[in-house]
């Protein structure tokens, strides 16, 4: 088995599909990355929060209010999720 960077952080199983999760602010902090990779195969937005909530559930409370971002859209709960979508998490923000 040879150390490539792109195959290091596969999914188990070589038919699942990969997501990759651009987060912001305090959720981004929370993780640790500004960058979440999870297994996906397709689903819907209600579906990807549940998803991003069992892989990372110290953002489970923040991830509920947050807006879904898909292919530069916002996104409803019920909007489509396909293998390799382009997908933020942007967190409600604070201020004045």
């Amino acid at each position: 088995m040879h150390n490539d960077p792109d195959t290091l952080n596969s999914p188990a199983d070589p038919a699942a599909g990969r997501l990759f999760v651009t987060l912001f602010a305090g959720m981004a902090e929370t993780v640790g990355s500004r960058r979440l990779e999870i297994v996906w195969d397709g689903g819907t937005v209600a579906d990807l929060r549940r998803a991003v909530g069992r892989e990372r559930p110290g953002i489970g409370p923040l991830l509920e209010r947050s807006a879904i971002v898909v292919a530069g859209r916002y996104a409803t709960d019920d909007t489509a999720v396909s293998r390799g979508a382009d997908v933020a998490i942007i967190p409600p923000v604070s201020g004045g």
